[in-house]
């Protein structure tokens, strides 16, 4: 018999546009199909994904268009310096 537990896939989408808000928000978010969605869309449109089931578990609590908390901003600034960081070795390697 297989003891592998199915793990249930989640998702969650931030958007940062420092000009309009002060702090990332949830965009999107869901589990099982949705969060397939949400993934296939991303891959689709070059969009970085970031794994790190703790960070989902936390912010798929927040609901849609809310604000990331005070208490989340270091770790969710690291995502985002990975996802720039990549973003500037991607542009180098079209330009070459």
């Amino acid at each position: 018999m297989n003891d592998k537990r199915h793990i249930r896939k989640e998702a969650v989408a931030l958007s940062y546009e420092p000009n309009l808000a002060e702090a990332p928000k949830v965009v999107a978010k869901g589990k099982g199909k949705i969060a397939e969605n949400i993934l296939e869309k991303a891959r689709a449109n070059d969009v970085p994904i970031q794994e790190d089931p703790s960070l989902v578990e936390i912010l798929g609590q927040l609901n849609l268009n809310e604000s990331i908390p005070d208490e989340l901003y270091k770790a969710v600034s690291e995502v985002f310096a990975y996802i720039y960081q990549l973003d500037r070795e991607h542009g180098l390697k079209k330009r070459l």
